[in-house]
């Protein structure tokens, strides 16, 4: 059922906002001078490493966000090429949001039953932490903050999700994320 949900869902998505899709990708080329995709390895299902697809919002050469991109981030734009990733069976509407190699690929014990989920877009974890970007950037310590205490909450809330998650729950954490995007 989740599947086919993920399919019919995805086909909407990408149809019906196809033209902001079309300009989204545009002026992220034009403001990046480069591909308007960002495209980087992240850990799947099982652990396979898969291609997740966004919107570039980082400039190649300055490294900096750039102001559309703070606009596309802000909004969760930047995420919309993963419904290529969700039509293709790499990843879920609703799941764990896949992470770069080093996090999720090496938890241990009960912990790794996250992997058997498939990535998701969106997750009960994502929105607690939608800006996370933000709460990292007034720690004095990044990286140890993340390892520490964002890292191991988001193992925790994804964990609960594998035991609890069910179509209706689904619905809900998708509204949440439209409802939380639109703020």
């Amino acid at each position: 059922m989740k599947r086919i949900f993920d399919i019919f869902f995805s086909i909407f998505i990408l149809i019906l906002f196809s033209w902001l899709l079309i300009i989204c990708y545009l002026i992220a080329s034009f403001e990046t001078q480069s591909n308007g995709i960002f495209m980087q390895q992240r850990v799947g299902q099982f652990g396979r490493f898969f291609i997740i697809y966004k919107f570039k919002t980082i400039h190649p050469r300055t490294h900096k966000v750039t102001y559309i991109g703070n606009f596309l981030r802000k909004y969760k734009l930047d995420e919309f090429p993963q419904f290529v990733n969700v039509l293709i069976g790499e990843m879920s509407v609703v799941g764990p949001r896949p992470d770069v190699p080093g996090y999720y690929d090496k938890l241990k014990g009960e912990n790794r039953k996250i992997l058997e989920l498939k990535p998701g877009i969106t997750s009960e974890a994502s929105i607690k932490y939608s800006s996370e970007d933000a709460l990292l950037s007034q720690q004095e310590n990044p990286t140890l903050y993340n390892d520490t205490v964002i890292f191991p909450d988001k193992v925790k809330m994804n964990l609960l999700y594998y035991y609890q998650h069910n179509f209706c729950g689904d619905l809900r954490i998708i509204l949440q994320t439209i409802l939380s995007s639109i703020r």
